[in-house]
Parts: C-alpha cells; sequence; structure tokens
C-alpha cells in the first residue's frame, strides 16, 4: 500500500499512548516521586534509596508472574485494545492514590504499596501494547514506527517534566494554595501524570484497531492459553532463536530497567541533587534519549534489529561505566546525556526483534514471554543495588552492579539469528 492510502491515524495514535504513558516512568518512576519517597518520605536517603530498589523488585516479581497469563488472554481472546484500557485504569488510578504519601516515614508502606500498583498496571498494559504493533506496521517499517512511538514517548516525558517543573516545583507562589512544608507541590506531580496519562491515551483506543476477537471468556482463555505456553515451553527446540533471544533480553533488559528506576535517586543520593534539579537532568535526557529513538528506526530497518541492539549495549557499557565512576557533577551530566541516547535505540529495537522473530499465530504469547524476559530477574537488578547498598553504603557501588547485566545480555545476543527483513514486506514507504 502506498504512503498516499495509508491511514495513519492508528500510527500516530499508537505512538500518542507512549506519549501518554511516558510521564509516569519519567515522573514517577525515575526522576520526581522516587527522589521524593528518597529525600522526602523514607527515613535518610540511602535507607529510603533501598527501600525504593526492594520496591521495584516486588513489582518485577509480580509481573514476572502474570505477564505470561496476559500473553495468553491476547492471544486466545484477540481482545488486547481493552486490556490496554483496563489496566492503563489500574495504573491511572493507582499514580493518583500517591497524591496521599506524605513526606514521612509512617507514609513509606503506603507510598510503596501504591507505586508497586501502579508500576504493575503500566508494565502489564504495555505487554498488550507492544503486542499491537504488527497491526499499524507493515514488516518493512517496523523498526521505524516503533523508533518513533519511543521518541514520541520521550517526547511525553519531557513535556510532563517541563510542565511539573514550571508549574509545580518552581512555581512562586505555588498554585491552588499547595503546601510546600507537606511537599504537596511535588505530590501533585502524581495528579498531573495520572490526568495526562489518561488524556493523552485516548486517540489510542479511538483510532487504533485490531483483529476480530475470538469471542470466548477470559477464563477459558487463560486456560487455553496457559496450555499453549507449557507446550511452547516444552518444545523449546521447535523456536530454539526465539527463546535464546528472550534470555538475552531477560539480562540485559534488567540493567536498563534499573537504570531506569533508580537513576534518578541515583543522581539525587550521590550528588545531591534537589527535586529541581533532577526534573532538569530528566529533561535533557529525554531530550538526548528521544533523538536518539528517531535516529536509530531508520538504522534498525536499514541494519537490523540485532546490530541496533548491540550497538547501543556496547555504548550504554562505556557511558554508564563514565556515570558510574563520575567524580564531579558535569562529569555525570555529560556522561549520562550521552549514555541516554542509547536508552531509546535499545527499547525500541529489543521490541521490533521480538515482533520479527515472533510467529505471527503466537505473538501475544511471545509479547507474554517478552515480558516475562523482561520480568522474570527484573527483581534482581534492584534488589542487587539495595543489598549492595546497604551492605556496602555506597548508592554508586550499588548502581554499578547493572553494568554486569548489561555485558552479560550483550553476549548472550551473539548467538541470536536475526533473518534477513530487507525485503520483509513491499511498504517501505512510511
Amino acid at each position: 500500500m502506498s504512503e498516499g492510502k495509508r491511514d495513519l491515524k492508528p500510527v500516530i495514535a499508537f505512538c500518542l499512548y507512549d506519549f501518554a504513558n511516558s510521564a509516569f516512568t519519567t515522573i514517577i518512576v525515575t526522576f520526581v516521586f522516587a527522589t521524593y519517597f528518597a529525600q522526602g518520605i523514607a527515613a535518610d536517603p540511602t535507607t529510603g534509596g533501598a527501600q525504593w530498589s526492594f520496591g521495584m523488585a516486588i513489582a518485577g516479581v509480580i509481573i514476572a508472574v502474570l505477564s505470561p497469563i496476559g500473553g495468553a488472554i491476547a492471544d486466545q481472546t484477540g481482545q488486547r485494545k481493552r486490556w490496554v484500557m483496563a489496566i492503563s485504569l489500574v495504573c491511572v488510578g493507582a499514580t493518583a492514590m500517591l497524591w496521599y504519601a506524605r513526606p514521612t516515614p509512617d507514609d513509606v508502606p503506603f507510598a510503596l504499596t501504591f507505586a508497586i500498583i501502579a508500576t504493575i498496571g503500566f508494565e502489564m498494559a504495555m505487554l498488550f501494547y507492544n503486542a499491537l504493533l504488527p497491526t499499524v506496521a507493515t514488516p518493512a517499517t517496523m523498526g521505524r514506527i516503533s523508533g518513533w512511538a519511543w521518541g514520541v514517548g520521550y517526547a511525553g516525558g519531557l513535556l510532563s517534566l517541563v510542565l511539573a517543573l514550571v508549574v509545580f516545583i518552581q512555581a512562586d507562589p505555588k498554585p491552588f494554595g499547595l503546601d510546600v512544608v507537606q511537599a504537596e507541590h511535588v505530590r501533585a506531580t502524581a495528579l498531573l501524570v495520572a490526568v495526562w496519562f489518561l488524556v493523552f491515551s485516548l486517540p489510542f483506543f479511538f483510532f487504533v484497531k485490531e483483529p476480530e476477537s475470538a469471542g470466548i471468556p477470559a477464563s477459558l482463555a487463560v486456560r487455553q492459553g496457559l496450555k499453549q505456553l507449557v507446550l511452547s515451553l516444552r518444545n523449546v527446540r521447535n523456536h530454539a532463536n526465539v527463546f535464546r533471544y528472550l534470555v538475552a533480553a531477560m539480562i540485559y533488559s534488567d540493567g536498563v530497567h534499573t537504570v531506569f528506576a533508580l537513576g534518578g535517586v541515583y543522581a539525587g543520593i550521590t550528588f545531591g541533587m534537589k527535586t529541581d534539579e533532577v526534573i532538569l537532568l530528566g529533561i535533557s535526557l529525554n531530550v538526548t534519549a528521544g533523538l536518539g529513538a528517531f535516529l536509530f528506526g531508520w538504522v534498525d530497518d536499514r541494519w537490523g534489529s540485532k546490530p541496533t541492539i548491540m550497538l547501543s549495549l556496547v555504548a550504554l557499557i562505556v557511558t554508564a561505566s563514565v556515570v558510574m565512576a563520575a567524580p564531579d557533577k558535569t562529569t555525570f551530566w555529560i556522561a549520562a546525556l550521552a549514555m541516554s541516547t542509547f536508552f531509546g535505540p535499545v527499547q525500541a529495537a529489543s521490541r521490533t526483534l521480538m515482533a520479527r522473530l515472533s510467529p505471527p499465530a503466537m505473538r501475544g504469547e511471545m509479547f507474554g514471554l517478552f515480558a516475562l524476559s523482561g520480568k522474570v530477574t527484573a527483581f534482581a537488578g534492584p534488589a542487587v543495588v539495595g543489598w549492595v547498598t546497604l551492605a556496602t553504603g555506597s548508592y554508586r557501588l550499588g548502581m554499578s552492579t547493572v553494568l554486569v547485566f548489561l555485558l552479560v545480555g550483550l553476549l548472550l545476543l551473539r548467538r541470536v539469528k536475526e533473518e534477513d527483513h530487507s525485503s520483509a514486506g513491499s511498504d517501505a514507504s512510511l
């Protein structure tokens, strides 16, 4: 189909969902609320950093258990979009509850509970969302559309951070009579995220289509899907290449996600950055990360997803090493900006490679395994960071453990075979 005949509304709507949900990862998980938790709610920053790490680890374990079930439902019912909607609302509601997290250690359990629920909702919605990529892209354009979505997502994170900084954090006087002593100007950013996520995800639900559903009950879909999942796991040799990729992705994704989840906390604890500084860092990182995702989308389609991932991982290992060893704030800033350039490419190309390797009839199941591979050991990264931090009293040493995950994942990825996709599909015009 030519570009003139192609309906671009589903592509734009697909990208806008990334625009919508990136406010959650940027403001809640990485830069604002996580920093507020460590520096404002917890008894002290080091303890808070460890507690937040363990909270993300708990979320990772639960997501690992639920992901295969979600993939089974997606394949057996074909109802991916309605699950994106329902689970997104869980994330939105739990995020809004973080407004009530007061700056006192007494609220640590409350804050962690709803942060965990919101994180689970975010990741499970992404499972169904990712499985819809082939419905808005041809085989020849999946790389760039996936990259565009990640890039638009970083733009969403950037703009939401700017809004949080200007309207709530730095505003003087604070809007709506927000009480600075009770950190209400920081807590209000959770409400901003909830509204942002809800509003900007609406085009996705209106314009992205999916194939006709199988029309079977979810309970039956779970039973049939899990049965098929067990068979797939038993017949691993029939999909050996896919499973090799899943194992590699399981390891390197753990390192990438740990940096995302704990990066803001690391900046605050190691270099004493306050909330407004961390937000400025986040804004800058989203700019470079978005540019990287956009530019490498064409690299993905031209040279392949696997080379794109490997190049990105090598760059992440080098730049992250500088970040962890940075002697001062200036060096940290430069290295962090360089590192963030490769966040988008490694994630976007990973999603594209999964779509390219998956048998069409098992795409939801394979994306369930993809989500599982990203989460089955997701608790390990944050947990190791937390343990090493508590054992050494150094968050710098704790965060340095992510380098191991990135390196092992890179080595395992070398054994994955990516078929020549340059001629896959005839429509590369998008």
